[in-house]
């Protein structure tokens, strides 16, 4: 029985995981445009490659809020962090769903090749060399992922706070959450750099904005979620 409940938390801990990855990735950024120009050239391979530089920077994120949490973690500071991080998810998840609409007509392609990322020689400009599939799709990740606001602002803010929650339940729920995490980026990347390689979409735009629009409402209501009931999570 208490395997059991063992298996069952960190399954939860996987789905959470999961979900707060694919709702992040769905939305058309640095990131996504920056597989696609990849994909050009590289193909499947540049969704893995770009998820490695992603992966990092997520690492580095992780790696400074636990270790900040062992000579401060308290309760008390969780629950702040989780009230905080609740209204950061409400706050991220309404920008979402303002958000489908754009995300359903952009096209991205053109949008890729705005950033140099499929054709061309490689700019002199720092930011667009870096972008540049032929400097390297790992860098790209790095880049995409360390100089985008809204990724900087979730793990300082809402994503710390599920962090941390999982922190006290034990590393094997951090690890199940980073795992799940990883699964979705990694999946949504591969599945954009086989697709895009290949002169297809992923999905429709209107399939996309129906996707968008259910991703956000899902963060606004988990961010609900998360602050109503903290101090029954950390019970």
């Amino acid at each position: 029985m208490f395997r059991g409940g063992i298996i069952i938390e960190l399954t939860k801990d996987l789905i959470l995981g999961f979900t707060v990855g694919i709702s992040a990735a769905v939305i058309p950024g640095p990131m996504m445009f920056a597989t696609i120009g990849a994909s050009f050239h590289k193909g499947w391979r540049a969704g893995p490659s770009v998820f490695i530089g992603h992966a990092l920077v997520e690492l580095a994120f992780f790696v400074l809020i636990l270790v900040g949490a062992s000579s401060f973690l308290g309760k008390s500071v969780v629950s702040y962090l989780a009230i905080i991080g609740g209204l950061m998810m409400v706050v991220f998840g309404l920008v979402m769903i303002k958000k489908a609409k754009e995300a359903s007509t952009m096209d991205v392609s053109i949008s890729a090749s705005s950033l140099n990322l499929s054709s061309g020689p490689i700019s002199s400009g720092i930011m667009t060399s870096a972008l540049n599939p032929f400097s390297g799709t790992v860098s790209a990740g790095i880049i995409t992922s360390a100089l985008n606001p809204f990724f900087v602002a979730w793990w300082l803010t809402a994503g710390s706070a599920i962090l941390l929650q999982e922190y006290l339940t034990g590393i094997f729920a951090v690890t199940a959450f980073i795992v799940g995490h990883w699964i979705a980026d990694l999946g949504f990347l591969v599945a954009v750099s086989s697709s895009f390689s290949r002169g297809t979409e992923v999905i429709s735009q209107s399939t996309h904005k129906k996707l968008v629009y259910l991703c956000g409402g899902f963060m606004a209501f988990f961010g609900l979620w998360f602050m109503i009931n903290n101090n029954n999570i950390l019970r």
